[in-house]
């Protein structure tokens, strides 16, 4: 996301933040015009009313508090601003990480998934936003399909330790381990395949103001990203970015 805003507004109009020390790091070596804060959503270091746009791509549900990190992103963005937010419907059953779970359920019956994360359920989001005192809903979803040449290619990302389904697997022992991957390439069709996965959407206007939400054009808001306007009328946009353990 930050590097598209960065191609649409240009390096000087964004901000981000996240929690992880590394990825930080990261996102300074490859926009090191871009303010880049260490941080978490439920606290941002910025002064209230400094952004046009603030935006949580797959964040939402990982807040410690999420109706205190919407009211956080309310507060940054300007009257009339854009506040949007998406989170993966795991909760339905449509997220990247179903077949995953399922292997899980499959073979542990009782452990806990994503499904009750903040968000995750149809209309959970716009509630948490109308909680935050977000106005001028809008809600919609949005699906994307990945295409994976093979199943390693897909299990990869699991076992590297990063977010709950990360952390699961690596409390795994090593049969633990491999009997969850047999369960997973058994619910997968052959190679290659393609999976598709769909996101609770809410874009809304910060504050109640006489007139509607600055206008985004329709592109922009399948991606939730703004369009950039010439530099003396320039949009500043901050993205708020995921926990530290969410891949």
């Amino acid at each position: 996301m930050t590097a598209q805003l960065v191609e649409r507004l240009g390096a000087d109009a964004v901000s981000a933040i996240d929690p992880s020390p590394s990825f930080v790091a990261a996102i300074r070596a490859r926009f090191p015009e871009v303010d880049v804060q260490f941080g978490v959503a439920e606290h941002l270091p910025f002064p209230d009313d400094c952004f046009d746009l603030a935006l949580a791509q797959l964040v939402v549900h990982f807040m410690t508090d999420a109706v205190s990190g919407l009211l956080e992103m309310a507060r940054v963005t300007r009257p009339g601003g854009v506040v949007a937010a998406c989170v993966w419907d795991h909760a339905g059953d449509r997220s990247p990480l179903s077949t995953f779970w399922r292997a899980v359920h499959d073979t542990d019956p009782g452990a806990r998934d994503e499904a009750e994360l903040a968000g995750a359920r149809e209309g959970h989001l716009a509630e948490l936003c109308e909680a935050a005192g977000l106005i001028h809903l809008e809600q919609t979803t949005l699906t994307v399909k990945v295409r994976f040449a093979t199943f390693a290619d897909s299990w990869e990302p699991f076992s590297l330790g990063v977010g709950p389904a990360g952390c699961y697997v690596t409390q795994l022992d090593d049969r633990g381990r491999d009997v969850l991957r047999s369960q997973c390439a058994q619910l997968l069709p052959p190679a290659p395949f393609e999976i598709a996965a769909s996101a609770w959407c809410v874009r809304a206007c910060s504050r109640l103001i006489s007139r509607q939400p600055a206008a985004v054009d329709t592109e922009c808001w399948c991606h939730v990203m703004p369009m950039a306007r010439p530099r003396h009328q320039r949009r500043r946009a901050v993205v708020i970015s995921r926990p530290a353990t969410v891949p």
